[in-house]
């Protein structure tokens, strides 16, 4: 991020979403902003309450601040092929490179949590500060450090931490202020190398590894990014913001137990006024589907055989249908509760828990068939228990899709919602594929019967020709961006869907972005993953011309490191919503691949009539 002059004597105010950058080990994420704070972090689990959490709680969430002590200007970017970030400080005396990194172990992840910032001098001299503030963990503790004589401890409710560093002069505990802290300075000249780094555990012992072994891990870490973006690598059109989305996902998979998240926060609002502030650290079955199918694409054995695994595990335990999400440790998800802090901006209510569990929403049953086909085409093997699994839901779909739902979008009315009867259609259409492929057995003759009849329920109730689009429901006018989902499904790929796009267009698009579905531009900023959605879908209906200039005005929609959040405003470009937000990257990542291969076929990019 290049930026004016920054003054260090200014106080911190709130970072804007779009200023920060995610670090992570596949555990976890820390969010880093622009004056090089770390505003979040929870340890050493994502679902664990945050140590760091200034980014909902100004004075008592807790940050890791290390910048220059003299006016400054930086840019960063991450490493190439890495989730580690470099940040260049310049000042009037000389120039210093930070770099963050969330450390990996030997052997994959670390056992314990092992955020580690080292500097390099450059040229001249730069001296720098820096002080860590451990927060109450969302309200709920009063958290304590002490200088011992093996280091600085932070006690923090059942998180153990510790400050280890060389070269980093840290000084007194201030135990007797506000919000216990420890701050220190130092100088990094003539080629010098400074290191300090926060570790931590969870209701355990906590290591204490020596600084050298903490500045080896930052370069083994980068090794092992590098090593694993080799494998996700595309040349051609598209190649680098495909594969920084990738990283970006890579950020979001829970590598314990092979399921990925929907975003790394929880509580960032969707809008000024509030009340839309959820906590997204849960594994939703729609983002899973749509990560295996696209790392299934490239050959990505090891993540998608732990994430499919560990779905069709959590499916069996819970049965006998599908949930919306589940938690990361496979136990049952609890009802939102309302912590004690002000949230971004002062914009609450901060909420961990998701109240939408629970809902019927049809769609989550073709995202299940949906990543066991896609296992299956890239050449795989489904096991019996999966395959029983499998024509369980598809006999059970041939009862329930004739029952209202409550949509993708969570809503709090049911529907005969028309994008989750097009779901319902999908699982069918899976069932049979699968059964033709020797996959699974069951009833494919009446799995034929019902995916024709859900495709004539659709044809009958779902398209309206004088709004000329398919509705959000049947009797209304409403319209609905996630019924694009289907193009790529293969629901419809023609004449339809192509005015239906134009319809969402006309009613719902802000320049290059779409809000979710009608009377949303009154409630919420735009929603990040629908642009790209439509991208992929001009590119399904043959309008590819067009879908290559609204991509290549959508990527300068991320931020400066390549990152992005669930909703943007139109007007200004602000992030908002939790981020780094999956289920945006995932879209992103489907359009460009679907623009690739449309290249790849030689298509002339004519634009269906209308």
């Amino acid at each position: 991020m290049a930026a004016a002059v920054t003054d260090p004597h200014q106080p911190l105010s709130f970072e804007l979403l779009e200023g920060y950058a995610a670090i992570g080990d596949t555990r976890t994420v820390a969010l880093i902003g622009s004056r090089g704070q770390v505003d979040w972090l929870p340890l050493p689990d994502l679902n664990t309450d945050p140590l760091l959490a200034r980014v909902l709680d100004e004075t008592g969430g807790g940050t890791f601040l290390l910048e220059p002590a003299v006016p400054y200007s930086m840019t960063r970017r991450y490493l190439p092929g890495t989730n580690v970030l470099e940040t260049t400080y310049t000042t009037q005396t000389g120039t210093a490179v930070v770099t963050d990194s969330l450390n990996l172990g030997v052997a994959g992840r670390l056992p314990w949590c092992e955020l580690a910032r080292r500097i390099d001098a450059v040229d001249g001299e730069v001296e720098f500060t820096w002080h860590i503030q451990p927060g109450t963990l969302l309200g709920e503790v009063s958290p304590w450090m002490e200088q011992t004589d093996r280091g600085l401890l932070i006690r923090c409710g059942d998180v153990n931490a510790a400050v280890i560093g060389s070269g980093h002069h840290p000084g007194p505990v201030e135990e007797r202020a506000e919000h216990v802290q420890v701050a220190g300075r130092f100088t990094a000249r003539d080629g010098s190398r400074h290191l300090v780094a926060l570790v931590g555990t969870y209701d355990e012992p906590l290591r204490l590894p020596d600084a050298d072994l903490i500045d080896q891990g930052i370069d083994r870490t980068v090794e092992a990014w590098q090593r694993w973006s080799e494998v996700f690598s595309l040349e051609g059109p598209w190649s680098e913001v495909i594969q920084r989305s990738a990283l970006a996902m890579k950020l979001l998979t829970h590598s314990p137990t092979g399921s990925i998240v929907a975003a790394a926060t929880a509580g960032l609002p969707e809008t000024e006024t509030g009340g839309k502030n959820w906590d997204y650290r849960f594994a939703w079955v729609r983002d899973l589907s749509y990560s295996v199918t696209a790392l299934a694409r490239f050959g990505l054995r090891e993540e998608t055989q732990a994430a499919l695994s560990w779905l069709t595990r959590m499916i069996r335990q819970s049965g006998p249908g599908v949930d919306v999400f589940y938690d990361l440790s496979g136990e049952a998800v609890t009802a939102t509760r309302t912590r004690p802090v002000p949230g971004w901006r002062g914009i609450g209510p901060v909420v961990t828990g998701n109240d939408a569990q629970g809902q019927l929403q049809l769609g989550v049953y073709a995202d299940v068939f949906g990543i066991c086909r896609a296992y299956v085409t890239a050449g795989n093997q489904l096991d019996a228990g999966t395959a029983g699994l499998l024509e369980q839901l598809a006999d059970r779909i041939c009862d329930l899709w004739r029952h209202r739902d409550h949509g993708m979008w969570e809503l709090p009315d049911t529907q005969h919602y028309t994008s989750s009867k097009m779901a319902c259609w999908q699982v069918f259409r899976d069932a049979v594929d699968l059964s033709e492929r020797g996959q699974i057995s069951g009833n494919v003759r009446r799995w034929r019967a019902e995916r024709d009849k859900v495709r004539t329920w659709i044809a009958e109730h779902g398209w309206d020709e004088e709004v000329g689009a398919y509705v959000m429901y049947p009797g209304s006018r409403k319209l609905d961006v996630s019924v694009l989902l289907h193009t790529q499904s293969g629901f419809d790929r023609g004449e339809r869907m192509s005015r239906t796009i134009d319809a969402l267009e006309e009613h719902l698009g802000a320049d290059d972005l779409l809000y979710r579905y009608t009377g949303m531009e009154e409630e919420e900023k735009t929603f990040v993953a629908c642009s790209f959605w439509r991208v992929a879908s001009l590119v399904h209906v043959g309008r590819v011309d067009e879908a290559e200039e609204r991509m290549a005005r959508l990527v300068h929609h991320t931020n400066d490191v390549g990152l992005l959040s669930e909703m943007i405003d139109a007007d200004d470009g602000s992030f908002w919503g939790n981020l780094p937000q999956a289920l945006s990257h995932l879209a992103l990542i489907e359009a460009a691949l679907a623009l690739r291969e449309a290249g790849e076929s030689g298509r002339s990019g004519t634009r269906v009539s209308s």
